[in-house]
């Protein structure tokens, strides 16, 4: 079997569109979480969101081209471009056959859905563009990134809502891991700081209503949590075997070594409240990796900031990791990203990667009075040195889709 490494990364987020700007502000425990601007908000419960700024299309892929993709879409492609760039592949030197695109969005084209229903009541069905539905539908973020890389290796599109990201990842790890593909981009995004979905997770009272203090509403684990606060972005990674990156001489940053997927079997969208999918995805991918959990030097948490979700992930923590769950620390980056839905495992990845590579776990900020349930280290408000070698991360999605990887530092 083939080892998986990363050997590329790109990013866009409410913290930064580049992996750089990410990280960095990431690292400094900053909030993206600020006023909604792009609709008004006069009518709505929540009125914030972690809204990606200064992301021009037009000016990445040129008007004609960028009027063609929905805004999730035009995501995933400048953070594969990025990640490309990164990796340092040449088209021309690699066997397109065998490069393939792992990408998923959990709700796909919707802002493009509400304009073209808009165009159909008020000025009818002739004037519904014959675009709609390829702009819309998930798939298309993994195509345009096939599309443009003339990538003729396999193409998928996973759809595990709030898990996604991992779940691209992991399956793109097992492919690459028994021969089936030389390189793939791997990840997700999501476009859907709208009207509608705000309106839908508001109405479900999911959403933080902390208006007045944009940067501190969302608060994983600490006790006057009051929900989660909806984000946006994209986040790819390159995944390549070792014998195809050390033959390239390329530069590696990390290594998968392990994925596991579980579902809860228990409710459309909460979590269950024992933690008991999220401890299987754990197990499963450790197991993969054939590393004890002693062995783990850092948990990133999908930790969205609701009551139950937090506690569930805490209780399946200490389930898999016993007395050693209170030693480990555990990192929150939606407390600064907010919940990016499609987009968040990828963007958690990256920083899991980068906390490895740079020895340093980003904080859980808004962390000032602990849910007296949610006991564990949590790095809180501030960021920590450590020396990393093996890092979780979590992701878990809506219909009780769990899927964690297990990242490493690269070691000859």
């Amino acid at each position: 079997m083939e080892r998986v490494v990363i050997t590329g990364m790109g990013v866009i987020s409410p913290l930064g569109n580049t992996v750089e700007q990410f990280w960095s502000r990431l690292a400094a425990g900053e909030s993206g979480i600020s006023p909604i601007t792009t609709f008004d908000t006069a009518h709505f419960k929540t009125k914030i969101a972690g809204s990606v700024q200064e992301f021009d299309p037009d000016a990445r892929f040129g008007r004609k081209e960028a009027r063609r993709m929905d805004r999730f879409s035009q995501f995933a492609l400048a953070a594969a471009e990025e990640a490309w760039a990164h990796s340092g592949l040449q088209l021309d030197k690699i066997d397109r056959e065998r490069l393939g695109v792992y990408v998923g969005s959990g709700v796909g084209g919707i802002q493009t859905l509400m304009e073209q229903g808009d165009l159909l009541r008020s000025r009818g069905p002739e004037r519904v563009s014959p675009t709609l539905i390829p702009m819309l539908i998930s798939n298309m973020a993994a195509a345009m990134i096939s599309i443009k890389l003339g990538a003729l290796g396999p193409t998928l599109s996973p759809v595990t809502a709030c898990s996604i990201g991992n779940t691209a990842i992991g399956e793109a790890f097992r492919l690459i891991r028994y021969g089936g593909a030389d390189v793939i981009l791997a990840g997700g995004a999501e476009a859907a700081v709208t009207e509608i979905a705000l309106a839908s997770f508001g109405n479900a009272t999911a959403l933080s209503t902390r208006n007045e203090e944009p940067q501190k509403a969302s608060r994983p684990f600490d006790q006057s949590r009051d929900g989660f606060v909806i984000g946006e972005g994209g986040a790819i990674v390159i995944l390549e075997s070792l014998s195809h990156a050390l033959q390239r001489d390329a530069v590696i940053y990390g290594e998968v070594t392990g994925y596991g997927a579980s579902s809860d079997a228990y409710h459309m969208v909460a979590t269950h409240p024992e933690g008991i999918g999220a401890y299987q995805a754990m197990k499963l991918a450790l197991r993969e990796a054939g590393i004890a959990p002693a062995e783990v030097d850092v948990i990133s948490a999908h930790a969205t900031s609701t009551i139950v979700g937090d506690r569930s992930e805490t209780m399946a923590i200490k389930k898999l990791f016993g007395e050693d769950a209170y030693r480990i620390p555990v990192t929150a980056n939606k407390s600064m990203t907010g919940h990016a839905l499609g987009a968040a495992g990828g963007l958690e990845a990256i920083a899991l990667l980068k906390s490895i590579q740079e020895g340093l776990i980003p904080p859980t900020i808004n962390l000032e009075q602990p849910d007296e349930l949610c006991d564990l280290d949590y790095v809180p408000n501030h960021a920590r040195q450590a020396d990393l070698k093996i890092g979780i991360s979590n992701s878990f999605g809506f219909g009780g889709h769990n899927a964690v990887i297990v990242l490493r530092r690269y070691e000859e």
